[in-house]
């Protein structure tokens, strides 16, 4: 598996002291063994270090990364699908659309 791969998938991680993602440039790859892959990460946030052991397995795919709740991920889970229309509609939405949210929302629908 590619070095950067690896990297990138870390940069899903929070640091445990600030909660802060690490960036890329924090991962440091120290070796793997097939499936046991170490590595030191250092927070550009808070500047804690940590040596981390993970196992990633190249055969299987991947969950997707996310941090909604089960709860959440239910409720998008049964909706309908976005059309291509509502993309559609929501470009056109974002074309003329001045940034000002106030005014979005105190108008009357």
């Amino acid at each position: 598996m590619e070095d950067q791969i690896i990297k990138r998938f870390m940069t899903s991680i929070k640091c445990s002291v600030c909660g802060q993602h690490y960036d890329i440039d924090d991962v440091q790859i120290l070796d793997h063994k097939e499936n046991l892959w170490f590595f030191s990460v250092s927070c550009s946030n808070c500047k804690t270090q940590c040596l981390v052991a993970a196992v990633i397995k190249e055969d299987r795919k991947p969950s997707g990364i996310t941090d909604l709740t089960e709860v959440e991920l239910d409720k998008f889970r049964n909706l309908d699908n976005i059309t291509t229309n509502e993309v559609l509609d929501m470009h056109s939405f974002l074309e003329s659309f001045n940034g000002d949210f106030t005014q979005l929302f105190s108008e009357d629908i």
